[in-house]
Order: C-alpha cells, then structure tokens, then sequence
C-alpha cells in the first residue's frame, strides 16, 4: 500500500521517540531517527532495533537512523514532519547547538511535534516557550503531544489514544491525519498549556505513587493522591491559565493514572526505590532512563512558592527528594495538617 506522506525526522533516540516513529512508519515512506551514537545507527540499520531503550522490540523497515546533522544534509528537502523526542531539560541546549538546521526546516513550513514533559527549573517554563525562545515566529507550526502511551505498548500496537495541542487548527488535524493508525488515535487541543502542565506535573504524583507502594501502602491510599493530586494540578493551571477540563483529560488525568499505577513507569519505579531507602543519584542510576519528574519536582516547588500555590502533596515529593526528609514523615505531617473542607 502506497503511504500518504513522503518523510519524517525524529530528532531523539528515546524510547517514546522510537515509539512514535514506529507509528509514523506506518504513514510514512520513509522516517529518520537521529541519535547521538554510531553504535545506536549501526543497532538500527542491521538490527533494527534500539537497544538501549526498547531491546527485543522490531523498528519498520522503512525507519533508518542518522547519528549527526551532518549525515542529514539537504533533510530538509520532501520532510513532511519534524518531530522533537528530547527530554524537556534539553530543548534549551539543543536548539542552542542546532539552531541553524532546525531553523532551516521549520522555514519551509514543516509542521512540528514535541513529546518533551517537564517545566525548566531555573526560569519555570513550559517547553512551548523553551521553543518559542528561539523559533516564535513559527508558533503556529508547533504541536504538543501528551497523553497515557508507555512505549513498549505503543510498539506491541496496543490501542492508544492522546492529546495534541497547539494553535492551528490546520496543523493540528494535519498532524493528527499523520499521526493516527487503527491503533493510534490523536484527540486534538487548543490548550497548549494545560496538555503541557498536565504531562508535567502527573510525573510528580507518579514518583509520589511509586513511594507510597514501597512503603506498603495500597489502593486506598493511591487513590487519595491521585485525587488531591489532581486538585493540586488545578492550582497550577489557574498560573498558566490553563481551562480546568484539560486536566481531567488524556493528558491530565489519564496519563496520571497510567504512571501512578503501571508498571513500565519510569517515574513510578523511582518512587519505589526511594521508599527503599536509595539516595536519589542510586535511584537514578537504577532505573537507568531519564526521569523526567525528579528535576520537575524542583521547578514545581519553586512555582508554588513564586505564586503562593497550595501544593502539599508536590511540595512534600520535593521535601523527600530535595531536603532528604524521610517519606513516612512526610505522609504523617500530611494526615496531620489541619481540617479542610474538600471543596474549598
């Protein structure tokens, strides 16, 4: 069967970045993922397979991989889409190193997608505006996507739905039509803000999850965080002027429950390793992937504090990880504070 669209650049070589050129391969002639290692274009191109990050899962054929910018000269000409699969504490540096070849791309019009979560802990953005630093004169063809998808399922073609947000109503059916396959479906959205926030913050509360269960406790508990978690996440949004329901969507909601309960949590299995007792630097080292909640957790406290947000629950995630309290004592402070009407 003959594909819709010609070519598409993943810049990234992560697991959802893998994830998400997979599905694209099913639109696309042809897509290129663009990594940092020769051993991670030579794992593609004779294994097709990324190693590091989804070992045992398959890549398309049609999915090939480049290590530098260079091997990409003339990208440019026949890209449908540009796709960002870096971590949000990257775009930063990223767009500073590569500015002029992203820049050449997003001049022709080329859409672009970012998968990036995560709010920059030193000047509290969002990664729209981390992008939008350097290309604001493209903010119509900029898309952000969020919403509940482990990669692993993603690649078994388990069925998976997420949001898309951005300001084109053009681009962003544009992108969705590219994006979606009998199992991938793509909800677009205005509220740039609120999918951001959302995919953000319900790292934090995943981290909060992963604690909670190593310290013993179940469901009852899990689901009061989840819930104060939620009404937390809605104060963040009134900064941001993010509208309320986005949060009780796919990328609020929905992604929170994913990575407060499953176990292909990255997030989530740094939380158990902290409530066993590691450091963080050991509980980093050990679930071996970029957690995007832990610096995320220190920009969320220092919002709460910049705008006097009532954020017991995140803050005392940044208590734990930050000051080096003891969680239990955490979670007693936390049972102990004073009464509150539940919807005051």
């Amino acid at each position: 069967m003959k594909k819709k669209f010609k070519k598409a650049l993943v810049i990234g070589s992560g697991a959802f970045g893998t994830s998400i050129a997979s599905v694209l391969a099913c639109n696309f002639e042809k897509v290129v993922l663009l990594g940092r290692t020769v051993d991670f274009k030579h794992n593609i191109e004779h294994y097709h397979e990324n190693k590091k990050y989804l070992s045992g899962q398959i890549l398309e054929e049609n999915i090939v991989a480049s290590f530098s910018w260079e091997e990409l000269d003339g990208i440019g000409q026949e890209l449908d889409l540009l796709v960002f699969g870096i971590p949000s504490t990257a775009i930063t540096s990223y767009l500073y190193d590569h500015f002029d070849d992203v820049e050449r791309i997003v001049k022709k019009g080329v859409p672009v997608v970012s998968l990036s979560k995560g709010i920059d802990p030193v000047t509290l953005e969002l990664s729209d505006d981390l992008f939008f630093n350097f290309l604001s004169s493209f903010k119509d063809q900029f898309t952000f996507l969020s919403g509940p998808s482990f990669a692993r399922e993603i690649m078994d073609k388990q069925i998976t739905l997420v949001s898309l947000a951005g300001r084109s109503r053009e681009v962003l059916i544009k992108i969705s039509n590219m994006l979606e396959t009998p199992f991938f479906k793509v909800m677009p959205n205005y509220d740039i803000k609120g999918v951001l926030l959302g995919g953000a913050l319900k790292n934090i509360l995943a981290i909060a999850g992963g604690v909670i269960e190593g310290l013993g406790y179940n469901d009852n508990t899990r689901a009061a965080m989840i819930t104060r978690g939620i009404a937390e996440m809605l104060r963040f949004g009134v900064i941001f002027n993010a509208r309320p329901e986005t949060f009780y969507g796919l990328s609020g909601m929905g992604d929170l429950i994913l990575t407060t309960t499953g176990e292909l949590s990255r997030n989530k299995k740094f939380g158990l390793q902290i409530a066993k007792g590691h450091s963080v630097d050991e509980a980093l080292k050990i679930v071996g992937h970029v957690v995007e909640g832990y610096k995320t957790t220190l920009a969320a406290h220092r919002l709460s504090e910049k705008y006097e947000i009532r954020a017991r629950i995140f803050n005392g995630a940044h208590d734990v990880l930050f000051l080096g309290k003891h969680p239990s004592d955490v979670i007693l402070e936390l049972m102990n504070s004073p009464i509150r009407f539940e919807l005051g």
